[in-house]
């Protein structure tokens, strides 16, 4: 099977600094493909790379066959490709529903009237309700966003992603500043998204767990490079990996899922 995203000897130099070197990955349709390493390692600004945010110093980026190295983070928008980011991107002053109903209409062919009398828009309506209950933000949808806990602001973000139906998701550290507490509902999302079967994810995320009981595949980047990509079980069974990032917790996968298989 072709690879829905591929880069191809991707490098990033920030003056004297190469922070993404020579990184060569592929990404295969449907599945959720993780991408770890400790502060520095790179990923984030491979994600920068990734969603056009930042121009690479030199290589490609392909997606679905159509390079789109140079392409603004709006063009990739409409070919599929969403994006969440650290620190959450909402509109506080607007309500849960209507942040999401936005995300879609931006998408559609009312994306010039964004503050069109909403008994115009049944339809974005719809769509922003069916998002909400897949996020599990039913019931809040008359809520102010900056009224929402940090975990339902988190949600929100995925929301508003969806609600524009992309085919590719990146999320970056979607569990930044959420307690150990709120992070199983989030997680729980992530799987129900991936179980419809017609997404594919790319996670950058710094709890362990998580990405071994979530992804088919890792990628493990260490100063800029890709150090190891496998399933979780042979991520945790290579000794360099192990020996650098995971420790002995994870040496012992019994019983873990390995892939989308188990």
């Amino acid at each position: 099977m072709d690879p829905i995203l591929e880069t191809k000897n991707l490098r990033k130099e920030f003056g004297g600094l190469v922070a993404v070197d020579d990184v060569s990955i592929q990404i295969q349709p449907q599945t959720l493909h993780s991408i770890i390493g400790p502060n520095g390692a790179g990923k984030t600004t491979l994600f920068n790379l990734l969603s056009g945010v930042f121009p690479p110093t030199r290589g490609k980026v392909i997606f679905k066959g159509q390079e789109i190295t140079h392409l603004p983070p709006h063009r990739m928008a409409h070919l599929g490709i969403g994006r969440s980011f650290q620190i959450t991107n909402i509109f506080p002053n607007l309500t849960v529903l209507e942040n999401i109903r936005m995300a879609a209409q931006a998408m559609g062919r009312d994306n010039y009237k964004l503050f069109h009398q909403a008994d115009r828009l049944t339809g974005y309506t719809q769509k922003a309700e069916g998002v909400i209950r897949q996020v599990s933000l039913g019931g809040r949808e008359a809520v102010l966003a900056r009224a929402l806990p940090h975990g339902d602001k988190r949600k929100l973000e995925l929301g508003i992603m969806l609600a524009s139906d992309p085919e590719l998701l990146l999320l970056d550290e979607p569990t930044a500043g959420m307690s150990s507490e709120q992070v199983p509902a989030l997680l729980e999302i992530i799987r129900s998204i991936m179980a419809i079967g017609n997404k594919t994810i790319i996670l950058v995320e710094h709890r362990m767990d998580m990405v071994m009981s979530i992804s088919d595949r890792i990628t493990v980047m260490h100063l800029g490079n890709v150090l190891a990509e496998g399933t979780p079980r042979e991520i945790a069974g290579n000794h360099t990996v192990q020996s650098a990032y995971l420790g002995a917790l994870y040496g012992d996968l019994s019983g873990q899922k390995e892939g989308s298989g188990e």
